[in-house]
């Protein structure tokens, strides 16, 4: 059977929830055929690294999604590309800052995901859900992340890995005016879309 591993982080700089571990929590356990494997990892540069690569040689999945929370973001955003940098002035909940620094010093300036990202987005919206691809994850740990799960494709090369951005959820948002949010019901509603667009026929390959 087709393994899909779908992560998502723990609260990070002072909240009490992130949307993204939520809503992983919530998607079924088996999508198109495929089963779907949860794991939390933590918003930290050097822990996640470790806790990714241990769940990709135990699992050994045939794709990978990491989903993240974008603050300000309105609609659910496949991300296209990794860059190789870590710059950001929050801090990991490690407490540490990175700036201008390369992820992986001998490894490429960018990876892009091998996920069809429009695709992705076309079955996000055609469940009436706002959705577009976004050429930026940042430079936090979600990039940090989506960059590592590609230098695991040299160990694992039959692994497809990407990243989704997800907004705040309306809790987050009380104190925050003017910021745009999504109910979770409607976030898990999209990532199950956006994983069935991927494997349509529940025996898509690389």
């Amino acid at each position: 059977m087709t393994k899909i591993l779908v992560t998502g982080f723990n609260p990070f700089n002072h909240e009490k929830i992130n949307p993204a571990i939520e809503a992983v929590k919530l998607l079924p356990d088996g999508i198109a055929g495929c089963e779907i494997i949860k794991l939390q990892l933590p918003t930290s540069y050097q822990k996640s690294e470790k806790k990714l690569q241990a769940a990709v040689e135990r699992e050994e999945p045939d794709f990978v999604l990491n989903v993240g929370q974008a603050g300000g973001r309105a609609c659910l955003t496949p991300e296209l590309v990794a860059i190789n940098y870590d710059d950001c002035p929050v801090a990991d909940n490690d407490g540490e800052k990175r700036e201008g620094q390369a992820i992986d010093l001998e490894g490429p300036a960018a990876y892009f995901t091998q996920l069809p990202v429009k695709e992705m987005v076309k079955a996000i919206k055609a469940a009436g859900i706002p959705a577009e691809v976004s050429t930026t994850a940042g430079c936090f740990v979600c990039n940090h992340v989506m960059y590592y799960a590609q230098s695991l494709r040299k160990e694992h090369p039959g692994m497809q890995a990407g990243f989704i951005h997800i907004p705040f959820l309306p809790e987050q948002v009380v104190k925050r005016p003017n910021q745009p949010s999504m109910a979770l019901e409607t976030i898990v509603t999209g990532l199950t879309a956006a994983i069935a667009a991927f494997l349509p026929d529940g025996t898509r390959k690389s």
